[in-house]
C-alpha cells in the first residue's frame, strides 16, 4: 500500500523539484520513506546521525509545486559518509601515496525517490551532487557504494554515470534470513584512480575466467565417476578482483541500500 504522502502528481500537474539539506524536521518522514522503499530495518541512531549531520552528510528533495500541502516535504534523498581510505574496504582498489594519511573516501549509504517520482532524474541529480561534494574535498580520492545484485534500475544508473563495477561479493547481504550478492562501485574523482592500468585490469580479469573455468572442468572430471545421487558444490567469487569480504546484515545502523 502506498503512503499518503506520497501522491502521484502525473496528469495533475509538472513537480517543482528543488534540492535541499536535511533537516531535523524531516526525521518522521525520512524513516517511514526508508521504511517503504527498502526491505530493510535501519536503527533510530542512523536517522538521528542523518537529520543531525553528525558523520553523515545527506540531500533532501521536495516538490514544492505539490497542493496538498505538503510542499517541504521530502520525495528524495542521499545520504553519506567521509571515511579514510587507509581504513575503508576498498584500499587496495585505490593507487595513491601511502605517506599521505589524510586521504579520504565518500560512501554512499542510501539513496531514494519514491515511486510517483522516478524517471525524473532526480537520483542521477542526488549522485551529482554526492560527486560534486566530494570533488571539493582536496584529499578525497573516490565515491564508492554497495548495490544488491537484483537492483538492475540502480546498477544501469551508476554504470550509466561512470561508476566502474569492480567486484561481486557473494553474500554480503542478509535480510530476512536470506543471503544477497552485492556489486561494488567505484567512481574516482581528485587523481585516484585504480592501482591497476586497464590494460593490467583487462589481463587480471581474462586469468581469472581461464581460472575459473579450468576449476570448474577439474570439479566435474572429478565427480564425473560419482554417483547420481552425490553433489558438487562451487563458491567461486565472480569479481574483477578477489578480496576477503565480511557479510553485512542489513538490520544494522548505516549498511548502504540503493533505490531508484
Amino acid at each position: 500500500m502506498q503512503h499518503s504522502s506520497m501522491v502521484d502528481w502525473r496528469g495533475r500537474h509538472r513537480p517543482v523539484i528543488v534540492y535541499r539539506p536535511i533537516r531535523p524536521s524531516d526525521l518522521e518522514v525520512l524513516e517511514k520513506i526508508h521504511t517503504y522503499l527498502f526491505p530493510i530495518r535501519y536503527e533510530p541512531e542512523f536517522f538521528s546521525n542523518v537529520v543531525n549531520g553528525r558523520d553523515i552528510v545527506s540531500w533532501g528533495v521536495v516538490d514544492r509545486s505539490r497542493r496538498d500541502g505538503r510542499n517541504d516535504e521530502l520525495i528524495g534523498f542521499v545520504t553519506a559518509r567521509i571515511v579514510p581510505a587507509k581504513d575503508s574496504e576498498i584500499e587496495d582498489l585505490l593507487r595513491f601515496d601511502t605517506a599521505k594519511s589524510d586521504q579520504k573516501l565518500v560512501y554512499i549509504l542510501t539513496l531514494g525517490v519514491v515511486d510517483s517520482y522516478r524517471n525524473l532524474g532526480i537520483a542521477s541529480s542526488l549522485i551529482q551532487e554526492v560527486i560534486k561534494y566530494a570533488s571539493t574535498i582536496p584529499t578525497c580520492r573516490a565515491v564508492y557504494l554497495h548495490v544488491i545484485s537484483y537492483n538492475n534500475p540502480a546498477i544501469y544508473l551508476y554504470q550509466k554515470m561512470n561508476f566502474q563495477c569492480v567486484r561481486r561479493l557473494h553474500g554480503f547481504y542478509f535480510i530476512n534470513g536470506q543471503h544477497y550478492d552485492s556489486f561494488l562501485f567505484i567512481y574516482y574523482i581528485n587523481g585516484g584512480r585504480s592501482p591497476c592500468s586497464p590494460l593490467e585490469l583487462a589481463t587480471a580479469m581474462a586469468t581469472y575466467v581461464r581460472s575459473g573455468l579450468k576449476l570448474v572442468a577439474a570439479k566435474l572430471w572429478k565427480n564425473e565417476g560419482k554417483k547420481a545421487s552425490s553433489r558438487c558444490g562451487s563458491s567461486n567469487e565472480t569479481s574483477l578482483v578477489t578480496a576477503t569480504q565480511s557479510k553485512r546484515s542489513l538490520t544494522v545502523e548505516g549498511s548502504g541500500y540503493q533505490c531508484v
